[in-house]
């Protein structure tokens, strides 16, 4: 780990879900935060509790273009792109253009800084996984001209770029493999599980489940993804390193587990499985563990039960009229 804690990090995407939790979270340990965000779909609520607080900016920027910060850098943290898929499939060139043109302009501005780059990438770099649980030694079952393609294959191609700038340039990176990850500040209209069977279980709405719903997923609380993110740029490791948590979970049982939570009568009825969704997601989270001793502290139901009061509040803030996610 290193010894010397940052002083000022730029954050791309910094206005998203899960970079609006790692802006706080750095605040909190006393470095200074540049938050860029395009807010394609990022939002400025997430960050507005930020604003006046010392040692915060917000640069709405694309990173697509060239990026000049002025004074000195210690990390630069990349979590620009659309993550859902809802988003990255309306969004198909723009998502492939972050992951290679706006990775490079990030790369190129830590290198300019001499700054630690960390990546933000994703458990989908292993696709419709052959290995369970998946250990960062795997290396995926991706379909490169499927629907998903435009998110997995920009992840895929952001890592190789990082990886090239660290062995032929001797720049200073990381990268870490997000797995599913859920909390406050998701939007409404995210289109994950989670969101969708809250929404949806809040309404009063038939909760939908793709498939037969034995498909499962490995959900993460979002302060426990935001540690392990925070505890890779402190490390002098390259990676890759997978953050998650072991607690893996069917569709169907998260679907009964939400509707029980919020006390609803909605009937769960079942969608078609998208194109190549997936059949299981699990982190071998070993190297994570050993590396930088971390491990998700947030149980489920506590993780749940956080994400419905915000889910709530936002559906009741909406109603009376107010923006909302």
């Amino acid at each position: 780990m290193s010894a010397t804690p940052p002083r000022r990090v730029v954050v791309t995407g910094g206005a998203g879900f899960v970079g609006s939790w790692l802006c706080e979270a750095l605040l909190d340990d006393g470095a200074s935060v540049v938050c860029v965000d395009n807010l394609l779909t990022g939002r400025q609520d997430n960050v507005a509790d930020l604003l006046d607080r010392p040692g915060f900016e917000f640069l709405q920027r694309d990173i697509c273009e060239p990026l000049d910060v002025p004074g000195d850098v210690d990390w630069v943290l990349h979590l620009a792109s659309p993550a859902s898929p809802p988003h990255y499939l309306a969004m198909p060139i723009e998502t492939m253009r972050v992951g290679s043109m706006g990775t490079m302009n990030a790369l190129d501005l830590a290198e300019r800084k001499a700054a630690r780059f960390v990546l933000a990438s994703t458990s989908e770099v292993y696709g419709d996984p052959l290995l369970h649980p998946q250990p960062e030694t795997y290396w995926g079952n991706v379909n490169p001209v499927g629907p998903r393609s435009v998110y997995d294959e920009s992840k895929r191609f952001a890592e190789a770029l990082t990886t090239a700038y660290r062995t032929s340039r001797g720049l200073d990176t990381g990268i870490v493999r997000i797995f599913n990850t859920y909390g406050p500040r998701m939007r409404l209209d995210d289109g994950r599980a989670i969101p969708a069977f809250l929404t949806q279980a809040l309404a009063g709405d038939p909760i939908t489940v793709a498939g037969d719903g034995s498909q499962t997923r490995s959900i993460c609380f979002v302060t426990d993804t935001v540690a392990g993110i925070r505890a890779l740029a402190a490390a002098d490791d390259a990676g890759p390193v997978n953050i998650g948590s072991p607690y893996e979970v069917s569709m169907l049982e998260l679907a009964e587990t939400v509707r029980d939570l919020v006390g609803t009568s909605s009937e769960i009825t079942f969608v078609p499985l998208p194109q190549d969704d997936p059949r299981v997601r699990r982190p071998d989270t070993a190297r994570a563990e050993r590396l930088l001793g971390w491990r998700p502290v947030v149980g489920p139901d506590e993780g749940l039960k956080r994400t419905l009061e915000w889910f709530r509040g936002q559906l009741e803030a909406r109603r009376l009229g107010h923006p909302g996610g």
